[in-house]
C-alpha cells in the first residue's frame, strides 16, 4: 500500500474520524483507524462500535493495500506537518513509513483482516433534508437531551418523520424541547426512531455546509446519512420514546409577553445569587410586572423586577435558572411567550408567532 496526499486533503476527514474513535478502548484495534486504497481512492474509517464515519478521498498516485494505523498520533503527526505539505505514505510490513519533507515517522500498525466490522441490517427506509435545516432543528434541541439518565432513551434525540413532516424532541426529565419543520420532499412513510447522544453530537459538529442536502437512511436499529464524501452511521437506541402529548392537554394561565434580551440579562444577574447545586430562581407574576428573585445557603439575595405584558391572577412559581436561559437563547425573535399551566406542573416558552420550535420547562419546589 503506498499513496501521496495533500495535508490539508487528509487534516479534515482525518480529525472528523478521530472525534469518534474513544481515548481508552476494550479492543486495542478500535485506537486506530482503517485505511483502505482501492481505485484510486483512500477509504478512512473510524468507529466505536456504536458510531462510525467513513471518509473517502481522491488520490492520484496510489497502490492498492490496507491497513490500520494509530489514529492520534497520525493525526498529530498531520496536523503538525505545514500548511500544504506532501505527504507520502508507505506500508512496510507490519510498519507504515510517512514522508514530507524532511520528516520522517514510522508507526508500529495492526493488520486490517482483524479491524471489526460495524453490523447494520438492511435499511429500508430513507428521506433527503437540507443540511442547514438539519443543523438548525439539532441546535434547537439537543442541549436538551440527558445524559447517562437510568432511563436510556432519554440520552438521545427523538427523530419523527410523519410524511413530509419532521419533529425532533429532547428530554432530560426536568425540560424538553420539540422542533417542527417541513421536508422539500414527501417521505411518503411514518417512523420514530431514536439518535444516542453521542451520535447527535458528532452528528452536529459534521453539518458544516448549510447549502447541500443529506441523504438520511435507516431501519429499526440503524441510521445512515451521507454527507458529501463522508458516510456517518449509528446504532439507534432500542426503546420506544415516552408519549409526551399529555401535557398540551391542560388548562393554561394567559400568555406572558416580554422582551427576551431583557429576561436574559434579568435571569444572568440574579442567578450569580443563586444555589450553586440548584440554580433556582422564583418568578413573581402580576399584571405587568415579573419580578425574579432568588437565596442562597450563604444568605444571599437577588432581585429584578421587568415589566411584561400580562394581564390575569397573580402567580408565583420557581425554576432553573439555566434551563431558562437555554430555552429563551434559543428563541429567534425579539419577544419571548411564557405560558404556565394551571396546576404549575409547567412553563411553555415559544415565540409570538408561529414557529416550529417549543420549550416546556418543569418548576421547582424551593
Amino acid at each position: 500500500m503506498k499513496f501521496i496526499i495533500n495535508r490539508e486533503s487528509l487534516l479534515t476527514p482525518l480529525q472528523q474520524i478521530v472525534s469518534v474513535i474513544e481515548k481508552r478502548q476494550t479492543m486495542p484495534i478500535l485506537a486506530n483507524v482503517l485505511m483502505v486504497i482501492e481505485d484510486n481512492q483512500l477509504i478512512l474509517t473510524g468507529t466505536d462500535l456504536e458510531i462510525q464515519i467513513i471518509a473517502k478521498i481522491a488520490v492520484a498516485t496510489a497502490t492498492a493495500g490496507s491497513i490500520t494505523v494509530p489514529a492520534r498520533k497520525f493525526l498529530d503527526i498531520c496536523r503538525l506537518l505545514p500548511n500544504g505539505a506532501e505527504i507520502k505514505f508507505e506500508q512496510q510490513a507490519d510498519k507504515v513509513k510517512i514522508l514530507s519533507n524532511r520528516s520522517r515517522f514510522s508507526l508500529s500498525c495492526l493488520p486490517a483482516d482483524n479491524y471489526p466490522e460495524f453490523s447494520e441490517s438492511n435499511l429500508e427506509s430513507q428521506f433527503i433534508i437540507n443540511a442547514g435545516k438539519f443543523k438548525k432543528a439539532l441546535d434547537k434541541t439537543t442541549f436538551c437531551m440527558a445524559n447517562q439518565d437510568v432511563r436510556y432513551y432519554l440520552n438521545g434525540l427523538l427523530l419523527n418523520i410523519s410524511n413530509s413532516k419532521l419533529k425532533l424532541v429532547a428530554s432530560d426529565g426536568h425540560r424538553l424541547s420539540i422542533y417542527e419543520d417541513q421536508l422539500e420532499q414527501a417521505a411518503g412513510f411514518e417512523a420514530r426512531i431514536i439518535l444516542p447522544r453521542k451520535g447527535v453530537l458528532e452528528l452536529s459538529r459534521l453539518l458544516d455546509d448549510f447549502d447541500i442536502d443529506l441523504k438520511v437512511e435507516f431501519s429499526a436499529n440503524n441510521i445512515r446519512i451521507f454527507i458529501k464524501n463522508l458516510i456517518f452511521s449509528a446504532k439507534l437506541v432500542d426503546s420506544k420514546y415516552p408519549d409526551f402529548s399529555k401535557v398540551f392537554q391542560q388548562e393554561f394561565f394567559n400568555q406572558i409577553h416580554i422582551q427576551k434580551t431583557h429576561l436574559k440579562e434579568a435571569l444572568t444577574r440574579v442567578a450569580i445569587l443563586s444555589n450553586e447545586k440548584f440554580k433556582g430562581v422564583t418568578l413573581d407574576i402580576a399584571s405587568g410586572s415579573l419580578r425574579i428573585s432568588t437565596h442562597n445557603p450563604e444568605h444571599d439575595e437577588a432581585e429584578e423586577e421587568l415589566s411584561i405584558e400580562y394581564t390575569g391572577d397573580p402567580l408565583s412559581i420557581a425554576f432553573n435558572a439555566q434551563y431558562l436561559l437555554d430555552a429563551v437563547t434559543n428563541l429567534d425573535s425579539e419577544l419571548a411567550v411564557l405560558t404556565i399551566a394551571n396546576n404549575a406542573s409547567s412553563c411553555f416558552i415559544d415565540e409570538p408567532n408561529e414557529c416550529g420550535y417549543k420549550f416546556i420547562v418543569m418548576p421547582m419546589r424551593l
